[in-house]
């Protein structure tokens, strides 16, 4: 028959306690026994050596050599029958000379030991002609000028019947000891685990409507506590997705309608009677470039949901500010010369350490920056880069300096700039607007990879953007 493991935790505790105060009982019951055992032999021994030196004082060899024992210490007659010792003495010929009524013609033992009673009491055990086993001592002692050897024992028959009612006493208490310290475990469990119910039930409760709820433990410094901590980071990652999951969708639905209800007017409009071929080219081309944004919208969006679930313990690499930057300003070559622009870079030199981060993602990041600082330039005039060290919060920073002659930003606009789909208040940027989204992506990859982007609010002529990367810690350090 297959025994069910429980599956309830206070049970299986239960048990366990049960388990393991029953090995500790077991354990403590034979040491008890085993040293109360030895304890009583001791002590038998020990009053057998009191008795021996009382009998020494009582033995006398009569008129006709008859070696008798006085029993006249006694106060009353009836005190001889109380006695329970066993003892006979030899001469040193082994002979018995003398033997107690107790031993009922018995002897304790056969012929003497080599040097038996001669230096100490000599301890040993003895087992009877009827099968009785006795403790006994042996010793010389002179009685009267002739030197005797005392043999005195004592029958374990009641040490055994005594600890034999004690035995039984012990597993007639132990079932009822574990029955009650079974109660009490479970008790104990139970209360013990009822936070954790509690809990349960509180995270039974928590659904994606309310995210923001928390676990809350009675104690935050137990195991609980540290349970309960775990959860609610747990719970507060998820928030984070759900939100960054409904801000995607609320983005992607706001950007994704206008092209979309704009490709679709211009169909319904085009067909709604002839028209010449000029018309249907220039319908095609407007679809075209609402595509064009449509697809610029979805690219941003998608950066934007990868920059997102960047998490901070992402593998990150080593890699140089300055050749990221002259990688950018390559595949910006064509642009750069279709406006007739120039580069002007400062201070490139002076770097020779590396930054960390996601190489890949601060790519985009850059890219954006330069992209818009190039497409806001008029043409023929100079794109300033910049760079310097920097440190704040006791860490190294290298920053990057884009410093574009376009329109500039508004003023209480330059942290505007940065949220999703702002495209500025001024009629000056209208011809370069487009989804608003590449500031929004850098900002969000700058500060996921530990640095900083922000304008330069003094800058009077054009726009001033800084980018703030960590350096890689070296080895040595």
């Amino acid at each position: 028959m297959r025994i069910t493991r429980p599956t309830n935790i206070r049970t299986r505790l239960a048990i366990w306690f049960v388990a393991i105060l029953s090995s500790i009982l077991t354990i403590y019951i034979a040491v008890v026994f085993l040293f109360q055992y030895v304890q009583l032999e001791r002590q038998i021994f020990h009053d057998e050596i009191q008795d021996v030196e009382t009998v020494e004082g009582l033995l006398y060899f009569d008129p006709q050599g008859v070696l008798r024992l006085e029993e006249g210490y006694h106060t009353h007659p009836q005190s001889r029958l109380l006695e329970d010792r066993l003892m006979d003495v030899r001469d040193l010929s082994g002979n018995v000379i003398y033997s107690s009524d107790t031993l009922k013609g018995s002897t304790l033992g056969d012929s003497l030991l080599p040097g038996e009673g001669a230096s100490s009491y000599n301890e040993r055990s003895a087992t009877l002609a009827d099968g009785t086993r006795v403790l006994l001592i042996s010793h010389l002692h002179p009685v009267q000028g002739r030197l005797v050897l005392i043999r005195l024992g004592y029958s374990m028959a009641d040490l055994h019947d005594r600890m034999q009612h004690f035995f039984l006493i012990l597993l007639l208490a132990t079932p009822i000891a574990l029955i009650a310290a079974g109660f009490a475990g479970s008790t104990i469990a139970r209360r013990a685990l009822r936070p954790l119910e509690l809990m349960a039930a509180r995270a039974e409760q928590i659904t994606a409507s309310n995210l923001h709820d928390r676990i809350v433990a009675e104690n935050p410094d137990d195991e609980l506590g540290h349970m309960a901590r775990v959860l609610n980071h747990l719970l507060e990652r998820l928030q984070q997705a759900f939100a960054q999951l409904q801000r995607f969708t609320a983005d992607a639905a706001h950007e994704l309608r206008t092209p979309l209800a704009s490709i679709r007017s211009t169909g319904e409009v085009i067909l709604q009677g002839e028209r010449p071929a000029v018309a249907y080219r220039d319908a095609i081309g407007g679809m075209l470039e609402e595509t064009i944004r449509l697809n610029q919208t979805i690219d941003g969006l998608l950066l934007l949901a990868k920059a997102e679930a960047t998490q901070s313990d992402t593998p990150t690499t080593a890699f140089s500010l300055v050749e990221l930057v002259h990688e950018i300003l390559a595949l910006l070559e064509v642009i750069i010369e279709d406006r007739h622009l120039i580069i002007l870079e400062e201070n490139s030199g002076c770097i020779t350490e590396h930054l960390v981060g996601d190489r890949i993602l601060i790519r985009v990041a850059l890219l954006n920056v330069l992209h818009n600082a190039v497409k806001f330039s008029p043409e023929r005039t100079t794109l300033r880069i910049s760079y310097e060290p920097r440190e704040h919060d006791g860490q190294n920073f290298y920053a990057v300096w884009i410093h574009d002659s376009g329109p500039g930003i508004s003023p209480g606009e330059h942290l505007r700039v940065f949220e999703r789909f702002f495209t500025g208040s001024t009629q000056r940027n209208a011809a370069y607007r487009g989804a608003g989204l590449g500031l929004s992506i850098a900002h969000l990859i700058i500060t996921r990879n530990g640095g900083r982007i922000f304008f330069e609010e003094a800058t009077v002529q054009g726009a001033r953007c800084c980018i703030e990367l960590p350096l890689a810690v070296s080895k040595g350090s």
